[in-house]
């Protein structure tokens, strides 16, 4: 399990960070009405936000640069 978090430990922050925000939007921003989908239920800006911050950290991934041994 440790491994795991150590793993996906970048995403795991875009998951908390994308979470607070999400019900940061819902709490101070939120729909009156309740006609909005996303932001009239706590939980669904909630995991909406999560999404998000996972979808954010993991568009920063780093490419592997391939390199080759020219033997003589």
């Amino acid at each position: 399990m440790k491994n795991l978090v150590v793993k996906y430990k970048k995403h795991l922050l875009g998951l908390m960070v994308g979470a607070v925000v999400g019900y940061g939007y819902y709490y101070f921003v939120g729909c009156a009405n309740g006609t909005c989908a996303i932001t009239s239920n706590p939980i669904n800006s909630t995991l909406y936000g999560s999404m998000m911050g996972i979808l954010l950290v993991s568009s920063f991934k780093k490419e592997e640069t391939k390199t080759e041994n020219n033997e003589s």
